[in-house]
């Protein structure tokens, strides 16, 4: 048995934190009170706030968590459970030809590990291989742009009826097998090709097995507020609980407007829509590099886009609507060259690359920056990685406050500067919202960041601290507690947390990782 005395327990519900000891037994939380009886071990947490794990609902470890399982990343910021299969593009359900367009379509999210064992098809399998052992637990969405692909391919065109029957056939079999919910990435080649109908059919299947939907939009630039509309009236129609993954108001044009989301949140959980967020504590945003381009030029696949990208006719096509159209992969809005910063590359000979935007390696080379761009995607075979400094600041605080609203880092772990948010997420909700800018309160920030999600997730023995509940609990101390990891230097561990424990495991302990695993998939119960 563990004990830890004399924190300030902060318990994940939204309530005012109190001080009490609390005993952990075979992974649950057994009792809490004062001067409980003695333990195996004691912790004396004086000064500290014991707080429920954090739960990162929007995260992209999904190879990573496998190659990696350590993920010192995760667990030193004190998350105790992810959720993965984000953006409608993961590794479950899949078939071998799906695999190999997926893997190199999201190379710059999951990286592209050598002789990795993709030994698993469902989602059942996939979540068995969690279960052998990782830092932290993880649940799933199915991803409904892999589905598409394995079922329509890679066309831009309806699904046929027939076609549809098959989705929904997989998407049921990922739900029965545990996962969460379903994702989609409609800025994503095949995802986006799926129309508000298709998408209200497979989010009824979702409903009926009580899980959620959680959409990348098709806009969060120029079209933000329409495609967030049709989001909400999917959820309307298809009655089924709506997770509005990285809720941002990004670009020039939404400058000050993150209070008309939040009234259309507001005017959709009135009406009964259930609805939530997540969002990072950050303004830059981080993509593929190859997410940028219009939609049409992906049709086909990666070989075929990269054919498009050694067009000259294409090329000028392109440039046109990316300088002085906008296309839909910027959402809407015409690229700013100098706000597109290079995070990661696959192919070494562009590391000189990393950290610089496009526009500073144009001025560099002397070449439009266009050609840069496609050079890199060309020598780097699509899996280019990208920070997009577009966010407001305004916007964050505004959507952070709201009561639908949960923390999800959306963090990519591979490439030589990745967002800083992969390490450094959680303390910073803490540090800069909660402690210097008092945005959020402690105890409500605390609820954001677990009680919260874990009630959108469906978890009836996580997120609180509670007798019998599994022990996922971070010790901090409110006073120190930061994000160590910047731009420049990203893969810096938090301060200020010497205590995670993931099913009563210590997994940082006194400041140290230590070697345990004891993380599991969570699976979706009804």
């Amino acid at each position: 048995m563990l004990t830890i005395t004399g924190a300030l327990v902060v318990d994940g519900s939204g309530t005012p934190g109190y001080h009490a000891d609390v005993a952990v037994d075979d992974g649950r939380i057994v009792a809490i009170g004062n001067d409980l009886p003695g333990a195996d071990r004691t912790i004396a947490a004086d000064g500290l706030v014991l707080s429920p794990g954090f739960i990162d609902m929007h995260s992209h470890s999904d190879l990573q968590i496998l190659v990696n399982p350590d993920h010192t990343a995760k667990v030193s910021q004190g998350v105790t459970l992810e959720v993965l299969g984000q953006d409608g593009l993961s590794f479950a359900p899949i078939d071998d030809p799906t695999r190999a367009v997926v893997r190199r379509q999201i190379a710059g999210w999951n990286g592209e590990p050598d002789d990795f064992d993709f030994s698993w098809s469902t989602v059942a399998g996939y979540l068995g291989r969690l279960d052998q052992g990782i830092a932290c637990n993880a649940a799933y969405l199915v991803p409904q742009g892999t589905l598409r692909m394995m079922v329509v391919g890679t066309s831009n065109r309806p699904a046929t009826e027939a076609e549809l029957a098959r989705m929904k056939e997989l998407l049921a079999a990922g739900l029965r097998d545990g996962a969460v919910g379903m994702s989609s990435g409609l800025t994503y080649t095949p995802g986006m090709f799926a129309t508000t109908g298709e998408l209200v059919e497979l989010c009824e299947v979702v409903a009926s097995y009580g899980g959620y939907y959680a959409p990348h939009q098709r806009s969060y630039g120029r079209g933000a507020l329409e495609a967030y509309a049709e989001m909400v009236e999917v959820a309307r129609r298809s009655d089924c609980p709506l997770h509005l993954t990285h809720a941002v108001m990004n670009f020039a044009p939404n400058a000050g407007r993150g209070a008309d989301l939040v009234a259309m949140i507001d005017a959709a959980l009135d009406s009964g829509v259930d609805v939530t967020t997540d969002t990072y504590p950050y303004l830059p945003g981080a993509t593929t590099l190859s997410a940028v381009l219009p939609s049409w030029t992906a049709e086909g696949g990666p070989d075929a886009l990269l054919a498009r990208l050694r067009d000259p006719a294409a090329r000028e096509k392109i440039t046109y609507e990316l300088e002085q159209v906008g296309t839909d992969g910027c959402h809407g809005c015409v690229v700013e060259w100098d706000t597109i910063e290079i995070g990661g590359v696959r192919n070494p000979a562009l590391s000189s690359a990393v950290g610089s935007t496009v526009a500073a390696l144009a001025a560099r080379t002397g070449k439009p920056a266009a050609d840069v761009f496609y050079e890199i995607l060309l020598a780097d075979d699509l899996a280019t990685s990208i920070l997009q400094h577009v966010g407001h600041e305004e916007n964050v605080r505004t959507i952070m406050r709201h009561r639908s609203h949960t923390g999800g880092s959306d963090g990519i772990l591979v490439g030589g500067k990745p967002h800083p948010r992969s390490w450094g997420t959680f303390p910073r909700y803490l540090a800069r919202y909660v402690r210097e800018l008092g945005v959020l309160d402690l105890a409500d920030c605390v609820h954001h960041l677990t009680g919260r999600p874990a009630r959108r997730l469906r978890l009836t023995d996580r997120g609180l601290v509670r007798p019998g509940y599994a022990a996922d609990l971070v010790l901090f101390d409110p006073d120190t507690v930061r994000d160590a990891a910047t731009f420049p230097e990203p893969r810096q561990p938090a301060e200020g947390i010497p205590y995670v424990f993931v099913n009563g495991v210590p997994v940082i302990d006194d400041g140290r990782r230590t070697d345990a695993l004891p993380g599991r998939a969570v699976r979706r119960t009804s």
